[in-house]
């Protein structure tokens, strides 16, 4: 099985080498996002493993450009950042996993076992529940084939919740996501944005899909509905 290692710091990389080498992989290194997206287009890999911060692209910006282009190996993110928020957009661009530094190698081999596992599953170019469905692609959310008219911030909002249905997403992570990173937005503004999608949703057929979590947040079904 052949692994790509993006890393920036060549002596994590050399180390990281040695490990999955021992472990008997095929690995090739890159230092900077370029030269990652280079060899990917040259060389068939199984595995990537991309560190968040590299120069020229990060490795938000590879999985992300990757995916677009049809990748489908397994993208493992390496991150010193390990806040929700940051982790959510890692997932997001591409990355099947994260591992947050630092790291014991035998937690990075555990990883890559798991991934080779679901090596047989092409990425997914759509994520639906209950008659909700993402195409991720076109960045179009549609209700049983009914397309949703939605704005930017609705788009977001909606698509959060539908890529981890069921799960409660906090009112502070919900406002990162839609309106950005120290956003001064009120919860009122939440809650209005959220009426709003209710209402389209509603227009097109759906049943009350979207749950208020109170004191948190909301989520999408409902576990006991």
């Amino acid at each position: 099985m052949r692994v790509l290692i993006a890393e920036d710091d060549q002596r994590l990389a050399k180390m990281l080498r040695l490990h999955l080498e021992r472990a008997g992989y095929q690995v090739d290194v890159a230092h900077d996002g370029v030269d990652a997206l280079n060899q990917c287009q040259t060389f068939r890999y199984d595995l990537l493993v991309l560190d968040w911060m590299m120069p020229h692209k990060s490795g938000i910006e590879v999985a992300a450009e990757l995916r677009k282009n049809r990748f489908e190996g397994g993208i493992l993110m390496l991150t010193a950042r390990d806040t929700e928020i940051d982790l959510v957009h890692g997932l997001d661009s591409g990355a099947d996993d994260y591992l947050v530094k630092p790291f014991q190698s035998n937690e990075l081999l555990a990883r890559l076992r798991a991934l080779s596992r679901r090596q047989k599953k092409a990425f997914v170019d759509t994520v639906s529940f209950q008659g909700l469905e993402l195409d991720v692609s076109s960045q179009m959310i549609s209700y049983n084939q009914h397309p949703l008219e939605l704005t930017r911030r609705e788009f977001e909002f909606l698509s959060l919740l539908l890529r981890r249905p069921e799960q409660v997403m906090g009112r502070e992570l919900i406002i990162e996501v839609v309106w950005g990173i120290g956003a001064d937005v009120t919860d009122n503004a939440l809650d209005a944005l959220v009426r709003l999608v209710r209402k389209k949703l509603e227009a097109v057929g759906a049943p009350p899909l979207i749950k208020t979590v109170r004191g948190f947040g909301y989520r999408l079904g409902d576990h006991h509905a």
